[in-house]
Order: structure tokens, then C-alpha cells, then sequence
């Protein structure tokens, strides 16, 4: 227990450390959100699009953005914060009085750790919340205002019919992709737009060609004789719903919070569909803590090497040169498993824990 006791020195370390951690991530998030800014400034004017709308798109996706930006900010912060204590001697002073380099390192990662735990909370909640109300105020520029996403799906106007799908996916066929509506609600009004008159409820709609088309469609229609009643295996739609508005009205899968991918992940397995595409994102989110511990950690020894020959400044870029080395692998693995058939899990895990073994065996090197 004496050896994982938080000591004196470990707030040292984690204070210098959460200081440059906090200045690396607010910078890199206000030059992410800038150019965003920047970015939905051109929108203004269009469809009504104001000031004001740009400057709530991007409010509402800054968690997001903290959520994404956070690993390199602990990478960099963790680096520049044992980097200033090497250039002021204290590192020097802290291994000449017995402290490990592993000891120092998890000293370093514990703060990140703390912060981890409160990232992680965020990028389940207001994360996603954010990214939803942004993607409905851009559906609603793009469509000038007969579409909108609310917590009970997607909802349009189509001349005199109402249509209302409680979730909706991007399909792939060969070389295009094509939106797939779940769950398919049509009401159908009079020409006065007082009463109904035809109600239609489907399992699914999808655009064949330049048609829609219903499958396993229950029909109501209203008229003077009563209410009366059909089924049918699929029927055409004739509508003038936008497929490509539709697509840009997606969420993308690693902007879900991890309940939502799973609740379409049992949707898509119930049905017999490939739920890949979702998997690869829940489990990136499942694994997200461990990977941003995991890679600070391995970064340390070049905060280190500034001990024993000066340049810090290289050794610090060494560490981002990590990093982003790091990023692009992983997703390399991913994708390569995405190929042969590797599970998710697997491919999520594989490159953090080949990471963590070269960290192991320099810190027991360097014991």
C-alpha cells in the first residue's frame, strides 16, 4: 500500500500536470471550434440560418469536441508538465531521491485519470445531446424547414402528408448508399388539412430508383362509408422526400452514445442485418479510457530523456509524433479487421495492449 499512497510529490506532479493538460485542451479546442465557427458563418442567410444559429451549432458540439480532443491534450499536457519540471531540476532531483520512472509516470496518469472519468461521463450525455440538436438545426437549414429530428424521430412535410420514422440508417449498395426509414408512420390529410384521411404504417422505407418503396405496409383510410382496413408484403411511395437531405440527417455512429448503439445493434441483430458498423464505435467508446491511460503513460519516456541530454522541445514532438502514429495504426487495425473478419472487440483492443507491452518492458528496463 505504501508504494500507491498519494504522497506529497504526486501532487506535485499532478498539478503541473493538470495545468498544462488544461491550457493544451483549451487551446485545441477554441481552434477547432474557430474554424467551425468559421465554417457555419457561410450558412448564414440561407433558409433563414442567423448569427445566432451558427453560434448555437457550435456551443452545443464543444463537448463533443473536449470529448475528442481530450487524448491529445492529456498526451501533450503530460509531456509539457514533467518536461517544465526536468527543466527546472526537480525531476532530476525527484530520481535521485528513489522515485521510479513508472512511479513518476503514474503519478503523471492519475490526474489524467480523474479527468478521464468526468470526459467519459460527458461523451455519454451532453456529448451526444449536443451533436443531435446540431444535426437537427442543419437538417432544418437544408431542408428550409419541412424536416426536423425530434426525440421521436424524424418528422417531414410532404405536400399533404405528415411522415414521422422513429430512426432511419444509411445502407450500402455496391458502390452508392441509400437511407433506410424504420418504422414508418404516413398521415395522410384532407385538402383542407382539418381532418385525416388515409393513415399508413410501415416497417420500412427505402428509395428504389427514384421511387419509394413501403415494405410490410398497414393501410387505415377515412371516408363517409367508415374505416377500413389493408395490408400489404410492400407498396410504392410516391414522394418527394431528399434522399441526400435524408443522409445528412444521420448521426454518424461514433457520435452515439454507447446505450444508442446498442439499442440499434439489437434492432439490426433481431432482423438479421450487419451490425458491424456499429459495433466498431461501441467498442472504441468502451475502450476509449484505457486507451488515453495507456497512451500517456507510454509517452513519458520522452519527458524522461530530457535527464540525461537537453532537448526537450524534440522530445516532446517525438511524443506527439507518437501519438498520432498511434491513432492512424489503430485505425489501420480496425479497418484490416473490418476485412478479415476480426471481432470488434479484438480489433479495438489489439493496438493499446501491444502499447502497453512495449511500456512495460521499458519501464521494467528503466526500473
Amino acid at each position: 500500500m505504501a508504494a500507491v499512497r498519494i504522497k506529497r510529490v504526486d501532487w506535485l506532479i499532478g498539478v503541473t500536470v493538470l495545468g498544462s493538460m488544461l491550457l493544451v485542451w483549451l487551446v485545441l479546442i477554441g481552434l477547432d471550434a474557430m474554424m467551425q465557427f468559421g465554417r457555419q458563418l457561410g450558412f448564414i442567410g440561407r433558409n433563414g440560418y442567423t448569427l445566432s444559429n451558427a453560434i448555437f451549432y457550435v456551443v452545443v458540439t464543444i463537448p463533443r469536441r473536449m470529448y475528442e480532443m481530450f487524448t491529445f491534450a492529456a498526451l501533450i499536457g503530460g509531456l509539457l508538465g514533467l518536461g517544465g519540471l526536468a527543466s527546472t531540476g526537480e525531476l532530476t532531483a525527484l530520481r535521485a531521491a528513489g522515485m521510479s520512472r513508472l512511479r513518476i509516470a503514474v503519478s503523471a496518469v492519475g490526474i489524467v485519470a480523474v479527468l478521464v472519468a468526468g470526459v467519459v461521463v460527458m461523451g455519454e450525455t451532453v456529448g451526444p445531446w449536443g451533436d443531435q440538436q446540431a444535426q437537427a438545426l442543419q437538417v432544418r437549414l437544408r431542408s428550409g424547414g419541412n424536416l426536423g429530428l425530434t426525440s421521436s424521430g424524424l418528422w417531414a412535410r410532404d405536400g399533404d402528408r405528415i411522415i414521422n420514422a422513429k430512426s432511419q440508417a444509411l445502407r450500402n449498395a455496391g458502390d452508392h448508399s441509400y437511407v433506410q426509414l424504420m418504422d414508418v408512420r404516413v398521415f395522410t390529410l384532407t385538402p383542407d388539412g382539418q381532418q385525416l384521411s388515409r393513415f399508413d404504417q410501415a416497417n420500412t422505407a427505402e428509395q428504389v430508383g427514384k421511387q419509394w418503396v413501403l415494405d410490410k405496409v398497414r393501410t387505415t383510410t377515412v371516408d363517409d362509408n367508415g374505416v377500413h382496413s389493408s395490408t400489404s408484403q410492400s407498396e410504392r411511395w410516391d414522394s418527394k422526400l431528399d434522399p441526400e437531405v435524408l443522409q445528412q440527417s444521420l448521426v454518424q455512429p461514433q457520435y452515439l452514445a454507447m446505450r444508442d448503439l446498442q439499442h440499434i445493434i439489437d434492432y439490426k441483430k433481431k432482423n438479421g442485418e450487419n451490425t458491424r458498423p456499429y459495433e466498431i464505435p461501441l467498442w472504441s467508446r468502451v475502450m476509449y479510457p484505457f486507451n488515453v491511460l495507456v497512451l500517456v503513460l507510454c509517452s513519458m519516456p520522452f519527458a524522461f530523456g530530457a535527464l540525461r541530454s537537453g532537448g526537450l522541445g524534440k522530445r516532446i514532438f517525438m511524443g506527439m509524433i507518437l501519438a498520432i502514429s498511434w491513432y492512424f495504426v489503430q485505425k489501420a487495425i480496425v479497418s484490416f479487421g473490418t476485412v478479415y473478419g476480426i471481432p470488434p472487440l479484438m480489433a479495438n483492443i489489439l493496438p493499446a495492449v501491444l502499447l502497453a507491452v512495449i511500456g512495460w518492458f521499458y519501464f521494467r528496463k528503466h526500473a
